[in-house]
């Protein structure tokens, strides 16, 4: 039995639940002992909402990512740990891969250690097709996506607005006279489709057509970028700006152009995405967009506790991403 069959049992909302188990004044007598005769009768443990209670919580939280060892997810990972600490949790963290089965085992491993919750970093958690495996998750522990937006019961989303942040790049570069615009991009995943598509539509609206030679996938590997710019030029392909989908692809293409006596910002812009610390250790420094990974880890870990007190949340909420502008392009 879980939370939901405590609440059908009972003939209350899952909120009500929450609310008993939490030791909430604001609950009828006659409700809180109808809920707790339920929970009686059934022999449930809860080890979701107990927390006042005391009630089998593990006080644990479990941390997904893909791999830790990218410089995002790792700032992500130490800010919701840390965050965590602040209220008294701990976390268990699992670098899960890429492959949706080893993502599968680490969320069932992580249930079996009873875990009070999950938090997913990346859209790399949201599939194209089936999402199933969260939806089954969430039924019994609530579910933080970071940067991921999909609709499941009892799971709560916490994202950049990306496309309307690689779309507005489009439209400053346009307005600085840069038409031919290469993208550099590694993944397609939810993020990575935002971006792309935010790059597409701003050039549709801007009356430019989207040149396909310019849309470029390629691995965060500073040889591969150089070779595909080589490529390109070798082509007889040209472009008079770079934007990409990560900053360690626009920090390739700022080498490979530098190698070529291209000078930047002066002959090509460049901006990159995510603002991190890379972009200070390039010369000149990359401009980039901030897409608020410490402001979405803290709103994350805020909203798990808001769950935990049975308060009510809002399922999705989308934040503006910021053009922290740099050597590399001004505004």
């Amino acid at each position: 039995m879980n939370i939901y069959d405590v609440a059908k049992a009972a003939g209350v909302s899952i909120a009500t639940v929450s609310r008993v188990l939490n030791g909430s004044p604001n609950v009828r007598a006659k409700t809180k002992e109808k809920v707790l005769h339920v929970i009686e009768e059934a022999g449930y443990t809860p080890n979701i909402f107990a927390r006042s209670l005391g009630l089998n919580t593990m006080k644990m939280i479990g941390v997904l990512c893909t791999d830790v060892s990218d410089i995002y997810y790792a700032k992500a990972v130490s800010i919701i740990e840390n965050a965590l600490r602040g209220y008294g949790y701990d976390s268990i963290l699992c670098s899960t891969g890429n492959k949706l089965e080893d993502k599968q085992k680490c969320m069932d491993l992580l249930l079996a250690k009873r875990v009070d919750a999950l938090i997913l970093i990346g859209s790399t958690f949201k599939e194209a097709a089936d999402n199933s495996h969260i939806e089954k998750i969430a039924e019994k522990i609530p579910t933080i996506i970071i940067n991921g937006v999909m609709d499941v019961p009892n799971t709560y989303c916490v994202a950049c607005d990306e496309f309307k942040a690689m779309y507005d790049n489009v439209v400053a570069l346009y307005k600085k006279g840069c038409h031919e615009i290469l993208y550099l991009y590694d993944a397609e995943t939810y993020s990575g489709t935002q971006k792309l598509n935010g790059y597409k539509q701003a050039h549709k609206d801007c009356g430019w057509p989207v040149a396909s030679e310019l849309i470029i996938k390629v691995n965060k590997n500073m040889q591969e970028i150089e070779e595909a710019l080589n490529s390109l030029l070798e082509k007889g392909h040209t472009f008079s700006a770079v934007l990409a989908s990560e900053d360690q692809l626009a920090i390739g293409a700022m080498n490979a152009l530098l190698k070529k006596n291209l000078k930047v910002p002066e002959d090509i812009p460049i901006i990159g995405f995510n603002n991190s610390m890379l972009c200070e250790c390039t010369y000149p420094p990359l401009t980039s967009v901030d897409n608020m990974v410490e402001t979405l880890c803290t709103m994350a870990v805020n909203v798990l506790t808001d769950v935990f007190e049975g308060k009510s949340v809002t399922h999705k909420m989308i934040l503006s991403g910021k053009l922290i502008e740099r050597g590399t392009f001004k505004i």
